[in-house]
């Protein structure tokens, strides 16, 4: 059996104190809610949640009912080891006063924040466009990485996997789009102090904007720059 809690998004206030301190106080075995008080575990979660991104759900599972815990007048809530309060997760519970027990008790942290999603399917190789996208609510904690929030940062670029309808847009989901592609006639641009020299090259591969990228000249000499839109390669003296 698990509790809900809903809290608000920004401060993550709880909606109900009463409702919190009820669901705390059942997930205490027997033993210890004879003395312990629910407030430390609310009070706890309250303030080890507040600084997370948007709405935050937690679940609060239940201990073990075959724990037989001795009476304990002073319950200290803690976070063990590397554990994070985010997805499912566990907080400790130290008995301070009356006995020396440590359990813990499982909990499920959920994180809702606004972010891009895939407003229709994205296939694999496919240029992101404007309509390709929307702001909606994710659920971040079930993301292994954080979605894009910022549509100039996905359109334009080309999707490096097929994307489903409704699914979040992550960075990592894309790669910018090539502006010379190989075999490409390009300008090189010479730039030295105070004069520009221009020549014509052919494009080895493919590269993004600022990306390096070889160029044959038309001698036939292998050269480096960097490629920039409208076929351009900068080069230095």
């Amino acid at each position: 059996m698990t509790t809900t809690t809903h809290f608000r998004p920004a401060r993550a206030r709880f909606a109900r104190a009463a409702a919190i301190a009820a669901a705390a106080l059942v997930a205490l075995p027997a033993g210890a809610q004879s003395g312990a008080p629910a407030d430390p575990v609310r009070l706890y979660l309250e303030r080890a949640t507040a600084g997370l991104p948007g709405r935050v759900e937690v679940s609060i599972g239940r201990l073990d009912e075959r724990l037989n815990l001795a009476p304990c007048a002073q319950v200290e809530p803690y976070l063990p080891g590397q554990a994070r309060l985010w997805g499912r997760s566990q907080i400790g519970l130290r008995c301070v006063s009356g006995a020396s027990w440590n359990v813990y008790l499982p909990v499920e942290v959920r994180v809702f924040g606004q972010a891009l999603v895939a407003s229709r399917p994205i296939a694999f190789g496919q240029t992101v466009m404007p309509e390709d996208m929307r702001i909606d609510e994710v659920e971040l904690s079930r993301e292994n990485g954080m979605p894009a929030v910022d549509p100039q940062a996905i359109e334009g670029r080309l999707a490096i996997r097929g994307i489903a309808a409704g699914m979040p847009l992550r960075p990592e989901y894309f790669r910018a789009a090539p502006v010379v592609g190989a075999g490409d006639t390009v300008r090189l641009v010479y730039n030295g102090a105070g004069f520009t020299v221009t020549a014509s090259g052919r494009a080895l591969a493919s590269a993004p904007d600022g990306a390096p990228v070889r160029v044959q000249t038309e001698s036939g000499r292998i050269v480096q720059g960097i490629a920039r839109a409208g076929r351009l390669v900068e080069m230095r003296l």
